[in-house]
């Protein structure tokens, strides 16, 4: 099972999606224990949302989407639903 996953940082309103087989230590390496790349920059992180896939290559295509202009958009009007953002 694969997980596609949506975070946002309050502190910085600033939004990441990426996938993951194992979610929880994946949001442990985005918070706590990554020493290098863009997400270290902006802790913490608070997930938004979470979609599940049966394999590596829908996920890989549905964060594909995502990170698309109109795949980010659709990320932030979840961030505003989340966090009354109006």
């Amino acid at each position: 099972m694969f997980k596609v996953y949506a975070l946002y940082s309050p502190n910085h309103d600033k939004i990441y999606v990426g996938y993951s087989s194992n979610l929880q230590a994946r949001m442990r390496s985005h918070n706590e224990l990554g020493k290098k790349g863009w997400t270290i920059k902006y802790r913490p992180w608070e997930i938004v949302f979470t979609e599940s896939f049966a394999t590596k290559a829908e996920a890989m295509k549905r964060e594909r989407e995502l990170k698309s202009a109109k795949g980010r958009e659709y990320v932030w009007k979840q961030v505003a639903l989340k966090y009354d953002l109006s």
